[in-house]
């Protein structure tokens, strides 16, 4: 497998998040995701989610939006 695919980086901005429990909820759906190596931060401050791995982009959305949270691409 190609190294340098799988140590992508994909960062995503999320809206609605309010506490440690919307957090955690997005952590989760994102972990999920088929090709996600790693969830590496979900920042409720900055509305920051960094992903690892060489998932879909619109996958990773997706997954974000069933959780109710607006994503798009940071």
């Amino acid at each position: 497998m190609d190294q340098a695919k799988e140590d992508e980086m994909t960062e995503l901005k999320i809206e609605g998040m309010s506490c440690q429990h919307c957090v955690a909820a997005v952590n989760e759906a994102l972990a999920e995701v088929n090709g996600v190596e790693r969830v590496v931060d979900v920042d409720l401050n900055s509305g920051i989610a960094k992903i690892e791995g060489d998932a879909d982009t619109e996958a990773l959305l997706a997954a974000v939006r069933e959780e109710g949270y607006e994503a798009t691409m940071a």
